[in-house]
């Protein structure tokens, strides 16, 4: 800006910029837009998938067949799966903007990757068990050993139970030691803290990729060389306790991480002590996601072969007693099997690993059903016992307030019938000099003609 020195006038300030006023626009004749349903697809959404389906066949067959010198079903399956993948967003894109566009093609992707997940899994579980299928349909296969049974035995002969007892056995000795231990760790971990917690958390981290046959030389050099001098079922359930034990300890610090705060601090505000608000408060409510993280420990160590091959040993016979003797356990008796040239052993060797996977099936259905509900479902028992608390509480309560009303009735009847200091009211002047009240002689002159007597008499 420019300034007349001559005139000797300051710079001008320039003018305030004045704030547009924010207004609400009136949107009473706007048509309120349709609410779209999260839990169901439109017809619209249903059309463009089976569309976008149809046309990547058509197109795949046209292209990949015909026009192209390609073979193969599975790059079919993949050329297919990208051309399904530009149709359906060319068809999403017509009527939608491009955040829509990407949220379906994401939609997409992710229901993909759920389906190949499954598809793998039960393209193992339908192997073991076809594969399998021979030995599976004998009843002995459950209830007998291998002790008279060889190679060139029938399937009528034989069967796999000592490896079932001995898995069952190794297993729950691991997970006695696994689950208290991993899970008092995840709650140092989170609720006590410090330095140490960084590297104890660090150590159980680092532990999560080690190999499993070095945990198994670490079991043999530091148990069975020295202190046992034989391979034993235990060994073997030390083995896979070193193997189970980070597992659990990642899994379940992750999930008391997601326990609430302030679900601490109102059971701290209410008097409760550390152990009282870890016992009552942050277990029961991480209660599904800690069976989640044992079963993740179980599922890894109950398919553990290289550890168990070198602690346990091989046996065909039936072996309970986990100090003494090798005790052989399922993926061990399958590797057993399969090495083998022999059909009925090979089959032998399915049939142990589809009973592996239906003993995994149900150690997880049995978890579920123990503590799988989510926080804030109680059982019909938790909710019967939580109902007789508190009928007692209410009855406790209710004698308690009788008692104390009782107590102050009594002391109110007590300080009134019995007043070391009772009140006297003021003394009326007596008009005959007789009386009890004024044992002055009758010589004397009355008291009420004294004045100084009123303010002797003053009452208490």
């Amino acid at each position: 800006m420019d300034v007349d020195e001559d005139d000797g006038l300051a710079p001008a300030r320039p003018a305030a910029r004045v704030a547009p006023r924010t207004s609400i626009p009136d949107l009473t004749d706007v048509p309120e837009p349709p609410r779209r349903g999260l839990g169901r697809s439109t017809l619209s959404a249903k059309f463009d998938a089976i569309g976008s389906i149809v046309a990547a066949i058509c197109f795949t067959a046209l292209v990949y067949w015909w026009f192209s010198p390609f073979t193969g079903a599975f790059g079919a399956l993949v050329v297919g799966y990208l051309v399904f993948l530009g149709f359906y967003a060319l068809l999403v894109s017509i009527g939608n903007d491009r955040r829509a566009v990407a949220d379906k093609i994401m939609t997409v992707l992710m229901i993909s990757a759920g389906v190949v997940l499954f598809t793998a899994l039960a393209f193992v579980v339908g192997f073991a068990l076809f594969r399998g299928a021979d030995a599976l349909r004998h009843l002995n296969f459950f209830t007998q050993t291998m002790e008279f049974a060889g190679p060139l035995d029938p399937l009528s002969d034989g069967g796999i139970v000592h490896a079932i007892l001995g898995t069952l056995i190794q297993i729950s000795i691991a997970l006695a030691i696994t689950v208290p231990l991993g899970i008092l760790t995840a709650v140092f971990l989170n609720e006590v803290g410090g330095r140490f917690a960084r590297f104890v958390r660090t150590i159980s981290d680092a532990m999560t990729a080690l190999p499993s046959i070095v945990a198994g030389l670490f079991v043999y050099a530091s148990l069975v060389h020295f202190v046992t001098h034989q391979k034993s079922g235990f060994a073997a359930s030390m083995a896979i306790t070193v193997m189970m034990l980070p597992i659990v300890i990642r899994a379940s610090d992750v999930v008391l991480r997601l326990v609430a705060g302030n679900l601490r601090e109102a059971s701290y505000a209410l008097g409760a002590n550390r152990w009282k608000t870890v016992w009552h408060v942050v277990l029961p409510t991480a209660r599904s996601g800690l069976v989640t993280a044992v079963i993740l420990g179980t599922a890894r160590g109950i398919g553990e072969t290289s550890p168990v091959l070198l602690t346990s040993g091989v046996t065909a016979v039936m072996n309970l007693n986990p100090f003494s003797g090798p005790m052989i356990s399922l993926p061990l008796q399958v590797f057993e099997f399969v090495k083998s040239p022999e059909p009925n052993m090979i089959a032998r060797g399915f049939g142990t690993a589809a009973a592996l996977v239906l003993l995994v099936v149900l150690l997880f259905i049995v978890a579920r059903l123990i503590g799988g509900r989510p926080p804030g479902v109680q059982s019909n028992g938790e909710r019967r016992r939580a109902a007789e608390r508190s009928r007692d509480d209410l009855q406790r309560m209710t004698a308690a307030a009788a008692a104390v009303s009782l107590a102050s009735v009594s002391a109110h009847v007590v300080a009134t019938e019995f007043d070391p200091m009772p009140y006297e009211p003021p003394a009326e002047p007596a008009a005959d000099p007789t009386s009890a009240k004024d044992p002055a002689p009758a010589t004397e002159p009355a008291s009420t003609t004294d004045p100084a007597s009123d303010s002797e008499e003053t009452p208490r």
